[in-house]
């Protein structure tokens, strides 16, 4: 494989805003060889230096804040305010991680008296982080944090469709830490998947889609690698008859439509009871004209959802608003909805991940929460209720890593969840990160003799 070079476009209006070279096989290489070089001499570095480390990163992150979001406004659209709280909410998580690092405790266990037993957590080696471009720097800073601080090194590939971002973001870390912990290589699903076959890695972390995860898990089966795998959603949202039908079409707006649907835990399918969904639907039809949404990350993308929206009027689903392809330059696409959607859509069983929201109307609360628990993911699930016995039920009984219970992105700081089915496995973020990315080792002190 050779090097190439990844053009990056401005979403909004097509124009060709710069360029970053990819790796070939000789960089990848040579990242590899040196990671593995420094590996040891970082994992003996005191896990508050390391800390302190990550809390000057955090600062570094901080001052170039504006230069980031910039960044990743003119290569994904996301709207550079926006973009802004994505990189403080990555400083925040290398502090988070900066002070959890350093009492990360193994256990010390009762056997002989004249003996010391102890579980003692190490670092697991090199880590490969593969991110994505949704939210680049927050779900970067996140893996890199836990990783480094643990004591790993790390080799980062961000996501071709923020190369940039992923370059600048490098450039402020890398500079902090010793040379050889924290490498960052440019490249296309190419790059990815021979980080990902290659046996001198030792964790696979990857946050993307299904797809690509399933192939990194493939090869982590020959090589021996840990996976840490955040992967595609097919997220519900279930609405009881006993809620307002205004506030739930704002919850629904929100989940569905928020940075244009490119989130990992939108909400992809909506079931509403009979009794409210008229004055649902009619809500939720003025939240989404109301909404003047950034555009997509690319045509390409833009191509994916229009054709689940198409292939869900096709088969007798109803157009409320939005579903057409406006013209003009760049990659928009306005917040649509449908209705009357089939349980078999592409739009209810596949990861849409634009400004769609697709609506079923159910008879009861049973046949809803029924319906949201089919499916091959189980990344995340919303429940609107005044019912507390729903509530219990829903959160029970859903088959998905995180409920929310009446609120579509609520949730405490440092909350850890497992994805289910083709969303993934291991906790990808919150202090169990630190578990993941370390392994236990079993030791026993005795006197000679």
């Amino acid at each position: 494989m050779t090097a190439g070079t990844i053009e990056i476009r401005n979403p909004a209006d097509g124009s060709v805003v710069g360029s970053v070279p990819t790796a070939g096989e000789d960089e990848i290489d040579a990242a590899l060889l040196l990671a593995n070089e420094t590996r040891a001499a970082w994992a003996r570095t005191p896990a508050a230096e390391r800390g302190a480390l990550l809390h000057t990163a955090a600062e570094r992150l901080r001052a170039q804040a504006d230069e980031l979001a910039a960044a990743n406004e003119s290569e994904t659209g996301r709207p550079r305010d926006e973009a802004r709280e994505g990189v403080l909410a990555g400083a925040g998580t290398l502090d988070q991680y900066a002070e959890l690092g350093p009492v990360h405790r193994g256990r010390s266990l009762l056997g002989d008296p004249g003996a010391t037993d102890l579980m003692v957590p190490e670092p697991r080696g090199v880590v490969v982080a593969l991110t994505p471009w949704n939210d680049p720097v927050a779900v970067a800073c996140g893996l890199l944090g836990a990783a480094l601080v643990t004591g790993n090194t790390v080799v980062h590939k961000p996501s071709e469709r923020a190369p940039r971002t992923g370059q600048l973001l490098g450039e402020i870390l890398v500079g902090v830490f010793p040379g050889g912990v924290l490498q960052t290589l440019q490249g296309d699903g190419g790059v990815g998947a021979i980080l990902a076959m290659r046996d001198d890695v030792d964790v696979l972390a990857h946050v993307g889609s299904t797809a690509t995860g399933r192939s990194i898990a493939a090869s982590a089966a020959a090589t021996g690698a840990k996976t840490l795998l955040e992967n595609g959603g097919n997220d519900p949202l279930v609405i009881d008859a006993d809620v307002d039908p205004v506030w739930a079409a704002g919850q629904a707006a929100l989940g569905a439509f928020a940075n244009s649907g490119q989130i990992c835990v939108a909400v992809e399918r909506i079931y509403v009871h009979e009794a409210i969904a008229d004055a649902f639907l009619a809500a939720l039809v003025k939240e989404a004209e109301a909404r003047n949404l950034a555009p997509l990350v690319d045509r390409r993308h833009r191509d994916h959802v229009h054709s689940h929206v198409a292939d869900a009027v096709e088969r007798g689903a109803r157009v409320l608003t939005g579903g057409e392809v406006p013209g003009g330059p760049g990659a928009h696409y306005p917040a649509t909805v449908l209705t009357g959607c089939a349980s078999d859509l592409r739009v209810m069983t596949e990861e849409t991940f634009g400004p769609v929201a697709p609506v079923q109307v159910v008879p009861s609360f049973d046949e809803g929460l029924a319906e949201a628990a089919k499916g091959d993911y189980g990344l995340a699930a919303t429940v609107l209720t005044a019912s507390m016995a729903n509530a219990q039920r829903a959160w029970r009984e859903l088959p998905a890593g995180t409920v929310k219970i009446n609120n579509v992105f609520g949730g405490a700081p440092g909350g850890a969840a497992h994805p289910r089915g083709r969303s993934g496995n291991g906790y990808g973020y919150g202090p169990e990160l630190l578990d993941e990315l370390t392994q236990t080792k079993l030791v026993h002190v005795a006197p000679p003799g």
